[in-house]
């Protein structure tokens, strides 16, 4: 579907264009072509290749879809991939763009998302100076949107792992809290797979050889660069922390479990000493002097009572019951 099909000049919106103009605009001088499109059809994407003259690998990845993040150069053209990750209740959704960027246009594809990027357009119209630099400024403007939306999820992830880490201290379902720090691991690695490959895509952008279109914007791409590595750090760190609290959690359950057995062997022995006195005295022998005399009953009752009493005193004290 078709977002968007704009055609800018000198940093300023000229015209919204239809599809079938595209080339005749792409031949003028000083101008440059936006186009947005929303889970393209086959239609749609074999149209803007033949408008745009896009290569055929990067056509392909983009009808296939499912790439990983990257950043490829042809000719005078870039090809790149970005993930979007966004909340869909309590599972994360991740969906991608492909941006084909060349000296004069931008063709901006997205597949699976929601959210889209006509703030993003918005943004860069009120910025004409900046917008001057053409195609190059409106693949940075895309790339940082994207960036940023990250963090807001890294920032949920961060604060549904601190509710585990209280839960698993309080001594809550060990298992149901195994499980939810499972699915943030998940969730991290989702992020983890969407920035890890994308932070050395980016870096390719400024410094040394920088691509045509990307020429003159390179402490804007640094930027998005150290907002990556920042990412990266953090979720490097989550990561760390979640691993850390599934052995916490583990342990806990191991001391909870030696906990019941000590309280178990201690309830045991209490059974056992009276147990103990009680075979002892009804084995029968006739030999028995006790058998005969009349305190003998209330003798072993006490100190079956008295031996249990020093066990219990002794069991507490060192706080097995």
């Amino acid at each position: 579907m078709l977002v968007n099909c704009v055609v800018y000049q000198d940093g300023k919106k000229l015209a919204d264009i239809a599809q079938s103009e595209i080339h005749s605009y792409l031949a003028k001088p000083g101008t440059f072509v936006w186009v947005a499109l929303r889970d393209a059809s086959d239609a749609e994407l074999k149209e803007m290749s033949q408008q745009f003259k896009l290569h055929e690998l990067a056509v392909e990845d983009a009808h296939h879809g499912h790439q990983r993040p990257k950043i490829e150069e042809y000719a005078t053209e870039l090809f790149t991939v970005l993930h979007v990750v966004e909340p869909a209740g309590e599972e994360l959704r991740v969906g991608e763009v492909s941006i084909f960027t060349g000296p004069n246009y931008v063709l901006s594809i997205r597949n699976r998302t929601e959210q889209g990027f006509l703030g993003v357009r918005t943004r860069c119209e009120q910025e004409p100076e900046l917008l001057r630099y053409g195609s190059g400024y409106v693949l940075y403007a895309l790339m940082d949107a994207v960036v940023d939306r990250y963090f807001p999820v890294l920032d949920a992830i961060e604060t549904e792992l601190e509710g585990i880490e209280e839960r698993i201290f309080a001594n809550t379902a060990p298992r149901a809290n195994i499980e939810a720090l499972y699915y943030v691991k998940q969730k991290v690695t989702t992020l983890k797979h969407a920035t890890a490959p994308l932070m050395d895509a980016v870096g390719k952008l400024y410094g040394g050889r920088v691509p045509q279109v990307c020429q003159g914007m390179g402490e804007y791409f640094r930027d998005v660069y150290d907002h990556l590595v920042r990412l990266n750090q953090s979720l490097d760190s989550l990561r760390d922390t979640v691993s850390t609290a599934i052995q916490v959690n583990l342990a806990m359950i191991t001391i909870g479990e030696s906990e019941v057995t000590k309280r178990l062997a201690a309830y045991a022995a209490l059974v056992a000493v009276p147990t103990m006195i009680a075979g002892v005295y009804g084995m029968n022998f006739k030999q028995m002097p006790e058998l005969s005399w009349d305190y003998g009953y209330p003798m072993a009752v006490g100190i079956m009572a008295l031996l249990d009493s020093i066990l219990f005193w002794r069991f507490r004290k060192a706080r097995w019951l």
